[in-house]
C-alpha cells in the first residue's frame, strides 16, 4: 500500500518546477481535482486545498483494470484516464488477433483457440503492466476472460465440456503467477443501455449481439465480483453517466479512483450534517 510520508513538506511550485520536464502534461489544470491528479501520479500526496502544499513520498505505482460488460465504456474510460493522469494505457487485441475471424464464422470450431489466445496475450499485459516503472490502467482483465466469456461460450454450446476444463486449468496455472492489481473499477449499467451505445457505435463484429446476451454477461459478472478478492472494486453505475462528453463527470470519476487508490473514505450517517 502507499508508503510512510517524510516529515518535510515542499510548495507546490518547488515540486512542480522539480518535476516539469516529465509531467508537464499535467500542469495545465490549476483546479483542485488538477492538483490531486498532479499529485498521484508523481507519487506525492496532495495536502488539500487549505494547506496547498505537497509532502515528498517515495514513487508510488498502481495497477488498475476496467472491468465491464460490452459497450460499458470500459475503452473510453481507459483512455481518457490514462490521458488525464499519464498513466501507461493498454487495450484489448483484437485487430492483430489470428482466430477472430474464424471465430464468428465458426463458433463452435474456434471458442477454445480464441480464448486460449486471449489468455497468453492478457497474461503478457498484465505482466508487462505491472513491471513497469509508471502507474497503468488496462481497458479489461484477463479475469473476466475465463470467468465471463468462456463461461458464456460453455453455457451456449460453443465450448465443449473437454476444452473448457483444458482451458479453465491453463487459466488457474497462469493467473496463479500473476501480481495482484491494485484496484478493479467495474463498469455497470442495463442491457438496455449497453444495446444503444453498441448500435449507435456501429462495430460489425457486435451486430448480432442481443439483450439476452448481454444479460447473461451481467449475471456472471455480479457472481464473479461476488468472489473476486484479489484487490479493492469501485463499481461506477455508468447509466446517466456521460464522462466522453461531460467534463464534471470525467472529473468526479478520476477524483472517486484517486481516493480510492488513496485509501481515503467518507462515511456519512443520516442527519451527520444536523
Amino acid at each position: 500500500m502507499r508508503s510512510d510520508v517524510l516529515n518535510h513538506a515542499l510548495p507546490w511550485p518547488a515540486v512542480l518546477r522539480a518535476t516539469r520536464s516529465s509531467h508537464s502534461y499535467l500542469r495545465s489544470d490549476d483546479s483542485q481535482m488538477g492538483k490531486k491528479a498532479r499529485a498521484l501520479a508523481m507519487g506525492l500526496a496532495y495536502n488539500g486545498p487549505n494547506l496547498g502544499v505537497l509532502q515528498e513520498e517515495t514513487m508510488v505505482k498502481h495497477l488498475i483494470l476496467v472491468a465491464g460488460n460490452i459497450g460499458a465504456g470500459k475503452t473510453s474510460l481507459t483512455e481518457r484516464l490514462g490521458g488525464r493522469l499519464g498513466w501507461r494505457t493498454a487495450f484489448e487485441s483484437v485487430a492483430d488477433n489470428p482466430y477472430m475471424a474464424d471465430f464468428y464464422s465458426d463458433m463452435r470450431q474456434w471458442s477454445f483457440h480464441l480464448q486460449v489466445f486471449f489468455l497468453g496475450h492478457r497474461a503478457r499485459q498484465h505482466l508487462e503492466l505491472a513491471r513497469c516503472p509508471e502507474s497503468a490502467i488496462a481497458d479489461r482483465s484477463i479475469y473476466e476472460d475465463a470467468h465471463i466469456f468462456a463461461r458464456a461460450l460453455y453455457h451456449l454450446g460453443n465450448l465443449s465440456q473437454r476444452d473448457y476444463d483444458s482451458y479453465r486449468r491453463v487459466y488457474d496455472l497462469v493467473v496463479a503467477g500473476l501480481p495482484s492489481p491494485n484496484l478493479l473499477v467495474f463498469l455497470a449499467a442495463p442491457a438496455p443501455v449497453l444495446l444503444e451505445r453498441i448500435r449507435e457505435r456501429g462495430r460489425a463484429i457486435e451486430s448480432g449481439i442481443t439483450s439476452e446476451y448481454l444479460s447473461l454477461l451481467e449475471s456472471f459478472y455480479q457472481e464473479w465480483l461476488q468472489t473476486f478478492d484479489l484487490c479493492p472494486v469501485l463499481t461506477i453505475r455508468g447509466e446517466d453517466l456521460d464522462f466522453v462528453h461531460q467534463i464534471s463527470h470525467m472529473e468526479m470519476v478520476t477524483e472517486r479512483i484517486l481516493d480510492r487508490l488513496g485509501g481515503r473514505e467518507e462515511l456519512v450517517f443520516p442527519g451527520s450534517g444536523e
